[in-house]
C-alpha cells in the first residue's frame, strides 16, 4: 500500500456485564466503554488497502478550528457524511469541501469491523454512516473533547488504532475530570456508548516510533452514526 509519507471491565454482551475470565483481550474502562485488544489485526491488510483508496480520493488535510487554529492531526473522511471544521464551525457535510465531491464510501471491511466491534461491546445493529480518518505524526495530539455533533447519542463510537502506539485519554462527563491514560497499540479498538457516550476523550502527543507498514504514523478510524 502507498500511504502518504508522514501520513483499559469487559462489556461483552451488555453494558453492565461482568468480565468474562476467558476474554482477557477485552478490557473495560467504565460502564459502556471497552477496549478490544488487537481486534483489528486480522483485517489489517484489507484495512490498509481501503485506507489507500480513501486518501487517493480525499487526501489528508490539516483542518482549521472555528477559532482559526490549525489542527496538528491531519484528517479525511469516508461515508455518507464527513466531519469538518473551519471558521464556520464544527459540522458534518456530505461533500468534501476541498473537491466539492461526495466523500468516498466506507469500505466494506471498515463497516464489518465497526459492526463486529460494536456488537462485541454490547451495541447491536450499529450502522455507521461516517468514518473520520485521522493521521497522527510525532507531536500531533487531540485535546479533550466530546463527540456531540451527531444526532443520536444512543449510537456508540468505535475507534480503531493502526500504526505506532498512542496514549488515549478517557475522561469524565466534565472537561475538568481527570482522564484515564490508556495505552493503545496497533489493532486495538475502543468502543464507548450508553452511559459513556459523552465522556471527554483525547490523545496525548504522539511519541516518535516506527510501524512496519505505516512508518512513524498512527492512523485512527473513528466510526459514528452521524445522521
Amino acid at each position: 500500500m502507498s500511504v502518504e509519507p508522514g501520513a483499559v471491565s469487559a462489556i461483552a454482551r451488555g453494558l453492565f456485564d461482568e468480565i468474562e475470565p476467558n476474554r482477557q483481550w477485552c478490557e473495560a474502562l467504565c460502564p459502556g466503554a471497552v477496549v478490544l485488544r488487537g481486534f483489528a489485526v486480522a483485517k489489517e491488510r484489507a484495512l490498509f488497502d481501503g485506507l489507500a483508496a480513501i486518501i487517493e480520493q480525499a487526501p489528508f488535510r490539516n483542518m482549521v478550528t472555528p477559532g482559526g487554529l490549525r489542527m496538528s492531526v491531519a484528517m479525511t473522511n469516508c461515508g455518507a457524511l464527513g466531519w469538518v471544521t473551519d471558521r464556520g464551525g464544527y459540522r458534518y457535510d456530505a461533500c468534501d469541501p476541498q473537491s466539492g465531491r461526495p466523500w468516498p464510501a466506507i469500505p466494506e471491511v471498515f463497516a464489518v469491523l465497526a459492526r463486529e466491534a460494536a456488537a462485541d461491546a454490547g451495541f447491536a445493529d450499529f450502522a455507521p454512516d461516517a468514518c473520520l480518518v485521522n493521521r497522527y505524526e510525532p507531536g500531533a495530539r487531540m485535546s479533550l473533547h466530546q463527540d456531540k455533533d451527531e444526532h443520536d447519542f444512543m449510537q456508540p463510537i468505535v475507534s480503531v488504532s493502526l500504526g505506532v502506539p498512542a496514549v488515549f485519554l478517557f475522561g469524565g462527563m466534565q472537561r475538568s475530570d481527570k482522564p484515564m491514560r490508556v495505552a493503545l497499540t496497533h489493532g486495538d479498538v475502543v468502543v464507548w456508548g450508553g452511559p459513556a457516550r459523552l465522556r471527554f476523550h483525547g490523545v496525548m502527543p504522539l511519541k516518535p516510533n516506527q510501524h512496519a507498514t505505516l512508518g512513524d504514523q498512527r492512523i485512527n478510524l473513528t466510526f459514528r452514526k452521524a445522521g
